[in-house]
């Protein structure tokens, strides 16, 4: 029944080019590495979250390709759909019903209930989007 939920989320009706650059974006983060830190495999004190190497002998610094890979601008997404959701919405996080209400675009935007909302809090905020014609992103799966 999971899947019911799933077809909520419709895609937003996108011109060629749009529809183009997306796929350019799913390509190239397929493509896109995985940025870990200088030694975070090797010591357990350095977390893997990505800090440029700054040593004047570092190895990935100065680009040897066994190293790993430097965080650069070609690996990014093409500009015109940087940070959207992939059905094409540009995503909204609320916590409350009044975070709904201030929603100014709902033929592209959507929201996405915080993870820390509650069930009654939730049930109420996707009323007030249904009753607004606003898209939910993460609806409840409700009784099965």
């Amino acid at each position: 029944m999971a899947k019911d939920n799933k077809s909520n989320v419709s895609e937003l009706e996108m011109d060629e080019e749009s529809k183009r650059l997306f796929n350019i974006r799913k390509v190239q983060k397929n493509k896109k590495p995985s940025f870990n830190r200088v030694d975070s495999h090797r010591l357990k004190r350095v977390p893997s979250s990505w800090r440029r190497p700054k040593g004047v002998n570092s190895k990935l610094r100065k680009g040897i390709k066994a190293k790993g890979s430097l965080v650069k601008v070609g690996y990014g997404s093409p500009e015109a759909v940087k940070g959207l959701h992939p059905s094409g919405y540009t995503e909204i996080l609320v916590y409350n019903v009044k975070d709904v209400e201030n929603i100014s675009n709902p033929s592209s935007e959507a929201i996405r209930i915080g993870r820390t909302v509650g069930a009654k809090k939730r049930t109420m905020i996707e009323e007030k989007a249904a009753e607004l014609g606003i898209k939910v992103l993460n609806p409840s799966r409700g009784e099965e």
